[in-house]
């Protein structure tokens, strides 16, 4: 995002924002944020047709943030928007944590069922092939032709 839509986004000038970067310049490492080129302005410009530098009242060249910049923003920014954002960012990854660990409970309560799962049915096969061995056993003991008929004649 540009420097002017999160200014706009969080109830301050352009300058305050860009002169709270300057201040805080050790949060604000290149993967948080990078300053345009001219190539890249001009890219944009044709790309989503945005008005013209004089319309934009650009100065000098903005500031790009990229999620992780924003966030860090929130935080050096002494706007009450800020400062609501900035809560509900620790929020969100307080939930984001209780959530992670709610799922390992989840995954360590799964690996015990799979494990007592694998063992019942190892005693389950084990209960079957006795039972096999039974009814063979008794099958083959009994002479069918010797018994006495049941029922009537």
């Amino acid at each position: 995002m540009l420097d002017a839509d999160l200014a706009e986004i969080y109830g301050i000038e352009t300058k305050v924002l860009n002169q709270s970067v300057r201040r805080n310049k050790d949060r604000f490492p290149q993967d948080f944020m990078f300053i345009l080129n001219e190539s890249d302005l001009q890219g944009m410009r044709s790309q989503f047709v945005t008005a013209s530098r004089a319309k934009r009242n650009i100065t000098a060249l903005p500031y790009a943030f990229t999620e992780h910049g924003v966030t860090m923003l929130a935080s050096v920014l002494r706007s009450e928007t800020a400062i609501k954002m900035n809560i509900a960012i620790v929020r969100a990854f307080i939930a984001m944590r209780q959530s992670i660990i709610t799922a390992n409970d989840v995954s360590v309560q799964l690996e015990h069922l799979k494990t007592r799962i694998s063992n019942h049915d190892v005693q389950l096969n084990e209960i079957y092939t006795v039972i096999e061995n039974l009814l063979d056993e008794k099958a083959s003991q009994q002479d069918w032709k010797d018994r006495d008929r049941i029922g009537f004649k």
